[in-house]
């Protein structure tokens, strides 16, 4: 009994690079096969044509994002910076508290030892106390010195803490014009680049994972973000430069994918495009 023999599936070969190669196709080429080609040429185009779009959405928006994102990022410095003074004042209000105290501990140790001055027995016993008495006079002064220099940085803090506010509110003010304004052209495109990544994505399930990583590396690694062109005036859309004309007859046919050889390209017949705007 003959078994029947299964059809391999047409498949475009990647290079380890992943970027396009041209498919060489066996002269005994199949019906089949040709219109496998073709429909992929197609959907690459097509994929081609919605990213188009899309980017002219995002260079609608312009810097915009990025500059949202630059200005969020600042305000979130700048409250960083507030609640690091903020804690810093605190810190010292502390120190501030804890020298207070030392102070009120020292004054009731100098009054207990000049108590002690009436009770001395001998010499050594009254300097004994005299030198403590001089030793918290100067942890006193000590203490009144650092009360001093918080006090100072304290004051040094609250003045930055208001000049950080004042720039706060100034940069807040713009992101919130600037989030205005990107969500306003978000959502005046919105609906368009829904619907274009509804269609991106028939296209892309019509394409192996390979093509993809191709296409997307070759679109990502040209100024214009184009991956397929047509052909036009005998020169590829791309680069411009000139296509040979045995090789624009393959190109026409549709039955192999052919890359440009100056900038890599995949390049398709401009059928393609007349077809596309008949559709529209």
């Amino acid at each position: 009994m003959a078994t029947k023999k299964v059809k391999n599936a047409v498949v475009t070969p990647i290079d380890q690079g992943e970027t396009f190669v041209s498919l060489s196709m066996n002269k005994n080429l199949s019906e089949a096969d040709a219109v496998a080609i073709e429909e992929k040429l197609r959907a690459l185009y097509e994929l081609q044509q919605i990213d188009t779009k899309i980017d002219k959405i995002y260079l609608l928006r312009g810097e915009l994002p990025l500059e949202v994102q630059d200005i969020e990022d600042e305000v979130e410095g700048l409250k960083t910076r507030i609640a690091n003074a903020r804690e810093e004042i605190a810190g010292r209000e502390k120190h501030i508290a804890d020298c207070n105290n030392q102070i009120v501990e020292a004054q009731n140790l100098i009054k207990k030892y000049e108590a002690q001055h009436d009770n001395v027995k001998n010499n050594r016993e009254y300097e004994s106390i005299a030198k403590e008495i001089d030793f918290q006079k100067l942890d006193i002064k000590t203490s009144e010195k650092r009360i001093r220099e918080a006090n100072e940085t304290i004051e040094e803090k609250k003045a930055l803490i208001a000049e950080t506010e004042e720039r706060l509110k100034m940069r807040q003010e713009d992101l919130d014009a600037k989030r205005k304004e990107l969500a306003t052209i978000v959502e005046e495109t919105a609906k368009d680049e829904e619907e274009l990544e509804k269609q991106r994505d028939v296209h892309v399930a019509k394409l192996d994972e390979r093509t993809l990583i191709a296409y997307n590396k070759v679109r990502n690694s040209t100024k214009n973000k184009l991956a397929v062109v047509t052909v036009n005036r005998d020169a590829c859309g791309g680069c411009f430069n000139k296509i040979p004309p045995q090789r624009q007859l393959d190109i026409r046919s549709s039955k192999k994918i052919i890359v440009c050889e100056y900038c890599g390209r995949i390049l398709v017949s401009s059928d393609f495009a007349e077809k596309a705007e008949q559709e529209k």
